[in-house]
């Protein structure tokens, strides 16, 4: 049998800027351990069957399958929160829309609408936080409701409702004190798009038309009708975009625009407050 230190320097030639954080990763999930586990007890011996299940994982990362999707988890904003190919994997950069929102000066009770959930990631961790906030969460696809069901489910939180929707379409009725959005922003044809963990996520979640700001351009045009008098709309974008986001945003009649950059200093969210003529 081999020994948890033996497994560990087995995998070193993982594709990834973080080959030993993956193989980590990959054991804790196999052992059902943690970290601190690992380097507590590198010489314990690892029963047959669970290397085996070790070594399949990682003949799929070598194949460049995402960690997140063989683990079938990832954490975002301290919560663990399940994905899978159906969703995208959330990121740190996103985090940055998350602290933003809870910055605002919204009502103690306010209504809050994250637009393409996915896992559930943002709004998730919104809810969590304010646990007073009314957070509804939509996304076109069935499979990724599905996902951010569990994720709801998991954590527990009263205070989040899925809907299924394309972009406004469901809740169009409905008038919010926020709007968060992780759009699609990729162009189609990105070389990113053949990259790294990209390669494996939902393409629908990743891409839109015109350069890539077809859907941002559809959020800003009909935010006016879903948000109350000075609510905010706050999307992520590419770091090309700011520009372009923010002057959507001025063009479409929002004031205190902004962009806030993310924890690789890169232009990242952009959002902006609507007041009603």
């Amino acid at each position: 049998m081999a020994s948890v230190q033996e497994l560990l320097r087995s995998a070193v030639d993982l594709p990834s800027d973080s080959a030993r954080r993956d193989t980590e990763v990959l054991l804790c999930h196999c052992l059902g351990k943690s970290r601190a586990w690992l380097y507590t007890w590198p010489e314990k011996a690892v029963p047959a069957q669970i290397v085996e299940r070790f070594e399949a994982l990682l003949a799929q990362r070598r194949r460049g399958i995402p960690v997140a999707y063989l683990v079938g988890e990832r954490e975002f904003w301290s919560l663990s929160l399940t994905v899978n190919n159906n969703t995208l994997i959330p990121r740190p950069e996103t985090e940055t829309l998350v602290a933003w929102v809870l910055e605002l000066p919204l009502p103690a009770n306010a209504k809050v609408l994250d637009l393409g959930t996915g896992s559930g990631a943002i709004a998730l961790a919104v809810a969590a936080e304010r646990p007073l906030w009314q957070v509804t969460a939509v996304d076109r696809s069935a499979e990724a409701l599905q996902v951010a069901s569990t994720n709801v489910a998991n954590l527990g939180l009263q205070n989040v409702s899925l809907v299924q929707s394309d972009w406004y379409r469901a809740v169009a009725k409905e008038r919010f004190d926020a709007l968060l959005a992780n759009p699609p922003y990729v162009a189609g044809d990105d070389p990113h798009l053949t990259r790294d963990d990209v390669r494996f996520e939902p393409r629908s979640a990743l891409v839109a038309a015109e350069n890539g700001l077809a859907d941002l351009q559809q959020l800003v045009a009909g935010a006016p009708a879903q948000l109350r008098e000075g609510g905010w709309l706050l999307m992520e974008h590419g770091f090309e975009q700011g520009q372009a986001v923010r002057a959507m945003l001025g063009n479409g009649g929002f004031s205190s625009v902004d962009t806030r950059c993310d924890v690789a200093g890169q232009e990242r969210i952009t959002g902006g407050r609507w007041h009603a003529d």
